[in-house]
């Protein structure tokens, strides 16, 4: 597996999960760690934005300091957060030959900012490559919930981006379910009972395993 830049092949693999919010994301990332590691891999599980120390202040920032931030500001931090994830977690890891799962990655931007903040999918895209180093997954599940069955699960306090509203969320859902055939990810209905949807998710990843 190979680096878009032309890097040399690494060894681990690395698996992204997305979806909008309340999509079940953060729970089968966590069953895809577990199953991982009874197969004996070696397994990091990770997320975005906070998946370092600087990570976790820029996710402060981003999530729970509920000032209005600019669509073009809130892009920056994003790629902020995830040239620090790449440098200090991810590529180390998949270089040393473990597996790396992330609750998102470069589709969220692609998404929430590319479209939902109308900022532009290629433009986004290219900042995103060049934040990363050319880093992109072996594979990217995308779990799809209908706004009303999503809205029903978020129970805690909403963060910022939770906040967006109705429309922002519908418009995120879309574009997910619009990028995905482009960009070659594997859409996983969401809505099941969990562990159908880890089955499902498992069937994905299984195809890519090195």
């Amino acid at each position: 597996m190979t680096d878009t830049d032309g890097a040399e092949p690494r060894a681990g693999c690395f698996v992204v999960i997305e979806g909008g919010e309340g999509s079940g994301k953060s729970t089968q990332v966590g069953l895809l760690g577990e199953r991982f590691r009874a197969f004996g891999r070696e397994t990091v599980v990770t997320r975005e934005p906070g998946g370092t120390d600087r990570g976790a202040q820029i996710r402060k920032l981003l999530l729970h300091d509920h000032a209005r931030v600019d669509a073009r500001a809130e892009l920056l931090l994003m790629l902020a957060d995830r040239a620090q994830h790449v440098a200090e977690v991810i590529r180390p890891a998949l270089e040393r030959g473990a597996v790396v799962v992330s609750d998102r990655f470069a589709p969220s931007t692609l998404t929430y900012q590319g479209i939902g903040r109308e900022l532009g999918v290629e433009q986004v895209e290219r900042m995103s490559h060049w934040a990363t180093g050319g880093l992109e997954p072996d594979l990217v599940v995308v779990l799809d919930l209908a706004d009303e069955a999503a809205a029903l699960r978020m129970t805690a306090a909403p963060d910022r981006l939770e906040q967006a509203g109705p429309e922002f969320h519908a418009t995120v859902r879309e574009a997910y379910r619009l990028l995905a055939p482009m960009y070659g990810w594997v859409v996983v209905d969401g809505g099941g009972l969990i562990n159908d949807v880890a089955e499902e998710v498992w069937a994905a990843i299984r195809t890519v395993l090195p």
